[in-house]
């Protein structure tokens, strides 16, 4: 029988590097791959997929887990909307960004207005105040804006205002950002947006545009 000491020294030649070892190159599973030479053994390195380990929620009482599962099914619900906004936000930046001409420029956020409304709002109107209020905080966390701050920067300030006033009829703040570190809401949130992204249920939202940074 092997001894315990034997497996972790052999352990700790896998995970530092085989110092020491003649490095070779082999066919495993019919690919090259690299391997190592231990005692005339050659041991190929594998390397496996990213694997992502999430803590399994814990709840106090019925109550408590309750209230988690209507909040997963609010974010799971809400999560495409936040996301098409951001990616849509990023295609309007690129090419307003290769655009100089204002009257042009403002063409472009005419359209993207446009389509805002015809793809998004039918849908927003069905939304219940806790599940809007649940996708102004994603809305930041998409494009690291407020919704208050996208109606300003894109259409205006008096109609981000009249925005606001309007929502908060309905108990919602559309100045609110996504603090996940701070909140428990938050952090709840964040944990079910890292659980539906590992398990497929959710698609990441894709990045192709970075604001260009000063030097």
């Amino acid at each position: 029988m092997v001894s315990p000491l034997k497996r972790i020294a052999f352990l700790a030649l896998l995970v530092f590097g085989f110092v020491g070892h003649a490095q070779v190159e082999v066919l495993y599973q019919g690919k090259p791959s690299q391997a190592t030479v231990i005692d005339q053994d050659t041991v190929p390195w594998i390397f496996l997929n990213e694997v992502m380990v999430l803590d399994k929620p814990t709840f106090s009482d019925a109550e408590a887990r309750l209230n988690y599962l209507r909040l997963k099914r609010r974010v799971i619900k809400v999560y495409p909307y936040a996301k098409g906004l951001g990616e849509r936000l990023d295609s309007l930046n690129m090419r307003l960004a290769a655009e100089k001409n204002y009257f042009k420029r403002k063409r472009i956020v005419k359209r993207y207005q446009k389509y805002l409304t015809e793809r998004f709002e039918p849908e927003l109107h069905k939304l219940t105040v806790s599940e809007g209020q649940i996708l102004c905080k994603l809305v930041y966390r998409e494009t690291h804006m407020t919704v208050f701050d996208v109606i300003r920067e894109y259409r205006s300030w008096l109609q981000a205002v009249g925005w606001s006033v309007t929502a908060s009829w309905w108990d919602i703040s559309i100045k609110k950002g996504y603090e996940p570190a701070k909140l428990e809401e938050d952090a709840w949130i964040e944990k079910i947006l890292q659980q539906a992204f590992a398990n497929g249920q959710l698609e990441p939202r894709t990045y192709f545009y970075y604001p260009p940074t000063e030097d």
